[in-house]
């Protein structure tokens, strides 16, 4: 049965999305603070280290509920604050051993998920439809910026 909605790109992106974000929150339930937890932890673990703030505005976090997740990950022995040599007021995020070792173990976790949401595509379409999508977001985050993004993304992939 066609409906209407299937050409929709808001109806697909939602259901892709919605598909993708409760798997991943299976996988990654057991890090403090779920996916937005492992986006801190994957931000702690960038080269070089940056602070709080620069993590809340490149994650579209707000600085409060970025406070207690650093907390959360702190306590787990996943991050450690430093001081910031440049300005001494700041803190510098940074993943310890064990945090870049749960980075790496929620990462294959992830990888799982993303191929069971891509499952209905060749491995070659599947690099195709992130490439592009890649190519969307990083198009539309230029028209229309929090901050750069896409930038922030090379930086902690980097």
């Amino acid at each position: 049965m066609t409906t209407p909605l299937e050409g929709d790109l808001g109806w697909m992106l939602g259901v892709v999305f919605r598909a993708y974000a409760k798997a991943a929150e299976h996988a990654l339930s057991d890090l403090p603070g779920g996916p937005r937890g492992y986006q801190v932890l994957t931000a702690a673990v960038g080269s070089p280290p940056r602070n709080q703030g620069a993590i809340a505005e490149d994650l579209g976090i707000d600085r409060t509920i970025l406070t207690y997740l650093i907390d959360d990950l702190e306590k787990r022995d996943l991050v450690v604050r430093r001081p910031d040599p440049a300005d001494r007021r700041s803190r510098l995020i940074v993943a310890t051993e064990t945090g870049r070792a749960s980075r790496e173990a929620h990462r294959a976790a992830l990888e799982h998920v993303e191929a069971h949401v891509l499952a209905s595509l060749e491995p070659e379409a599947a690099g195709t439809l992130r490439g592009l999508l890649q190519r969307v977001a990083c198009s539309a985050q230029e028209r229309d910026p929090m901050s750069d993004l896409c930038e922030a993304v090379k930086k902690i992939d980097g």
